[in-house]
């Protein structure tokens, strides 16, 4: 299997990777549009919930040191949906390791409108398991 970067989940959700330049940090954005949004209007919890594990699956991988090859697995994620996201909302995305380990590392997120307004946080584990390719 040939890795394509962004990966194709990333592309579909018009996720941007906008800065990883500290190991452990990550930051995406997007931009809400119809494809993502419930009969009520608002973006679905389900798409809030990918933008969350795009970004801490990143920050988990960078978090894990430049000297390791490594792929990244969510254990589990807990969110909680603050406020709704509308259509043309332009979303940011930050998510940072909490506490490292070389086998699990713990994560949050959290996702920002243009109002600076929280909209949903994110937190997760991630398991790290050493690429063998």
């Amino acid at each position: 299997m040939t890795l394509q970067i962004p990966p194709n989940c990333d592309l579909t959700l018009g996720l941007r990777c906008v800065d990883k330049s500290k190991p452990g940090v990550s930051v995406w954005t997007m931009r809400v549009d119809e494809r993502f949004l419930n009969p009520a209007g608002i973006i679905q919890g389900g798409f809030l919930s990918a933008i969350l594990d795009s970004a801490m699956g990143a920050s988990a991988v960078t978090g894990a040191g430049k000297d390791r090859k490594v792929t990244v697995m969510n254990t589990e994620m807990k969110v909680s949906f603050i406020r709704s996201a509308h259509l043309g909302d332009d979303l940011v995305c930050t998510a940072r390791v909490l506490k490292p380990g070389r086998v699990i590392t713990f994560l949050e997120g959290r996702i920002m409108n243009q109002r600076d307004e929280l909209v949903a946080l994110g937190s997760s584990s991630y398991l790290i398991r050493e690429r063998t390719e």
